[in-house]
């Protein structure tokens, strides 16, 4: 695991060269595919997007003074792993994703209930990702983030 740092560059320069341009790449894919409203930092030592506290005061559930999470970009071990909370939440975006993979990628989808691992970083489908970043907006996934995880 990563030290902690305190800003997405500092994450990323921490890493080889080879993975920097991985990071790199991905971010600029995930900021301009995301729809507004959405912010970047460091969020569980991790590049995070999330919904911030001026759009959603509640905060995470877990932790309310967290701003609500959605993304997470991270550089591990073996693999590039991108955790999206809506796949989690969300069964019919999930049941997309895992139908749409095989169309995009010639390797066979590495998954978690939300984690995707990329253990093969030359094969990571930026088109495939990039309309999966489009598919839900902040007030999308505080509605969901309600419904599914947030006790009443």
């Amino acid at each position: 695991m990563p030290n902690t740092v305190t800003s997405v560059d500092a994450y990323i320069d921490q890493f080889p060269v080879e993975r920097q341009e991985v990071l790199q790449k991905l971010r600029t894919l995930i900021k301009t595919k995301l729809p507004e409203g959405f912010e970047e930092g460091i969020q569980f030592n991790m590049i995070g997007y999330y919904v911030p506290h001026s759009l959603y005061p509640d905060g995470y559930h877990c932790n309310p003074k967290e701003p609500l999470p959605f993304l997470n970009l991270a550089s591990q071990k073996n693999s590039i792993n991108l955790y999206h909370m809506g796949l989690y939440a969300n069964k019919a975006l999930y049941d997309w994703f895992v139908e749409a993979y095989p169309k995009h990628s010639k390797t066979k989808l590495d998954m978690g209930k939300s984690c995707i691992r990329f253990k093969k970083i030359d094969q990571i489908s930026h088109d495939l990702l990039g309309e999966l970043m489009q598919k839900i907006t902040p007030q999308d996934w505080i509605t969901t983030y309600e419904e599914v995880f947030k006790k009443k």
